[in-house]
């Protein structure tokens, strides 16, 4: 199958927002718990921050990340006509 102009364009929108959103899971999971320590002067809600991305913290950002790809991904798909859509 020959991809056209418009599948490139959207596969590059696609890869894109997957790189983005992977480089935020990566920081959230390894960073933060790479430097707790240092982090730990900061406090967040009563807890020191690393505790807190460790408890709570980390949870609520990939709930996020999850509900943005969704809701952008859907915004591309209907864009680029390749919704499933109520037919």
């Amino acid at each position: 199958m020959q991809l056209t102009d418009k599948h490139r364009e959207y596969w590059s929108k696609n890869l894109r927002l997957t790189s983005v959103l992977l480089a935020i899971w990566f920081v959230v999971t390894f960073v933060v718990i790479w430097y707790a320590r240092d982090l730990n002067e900061f406090t967040l809600a009563g807890f020191p921050f690393a505790f807190y991305m460790g408890a709570q913290g980390s949870l609520i950002i990939y709930v996020a990340v999850i509900w943005y790809y969704a809701r952008r991904m859907n915004q591309l798909d209907q864009e680029y006509g390749v919704h499933e859509g109520d037919d």
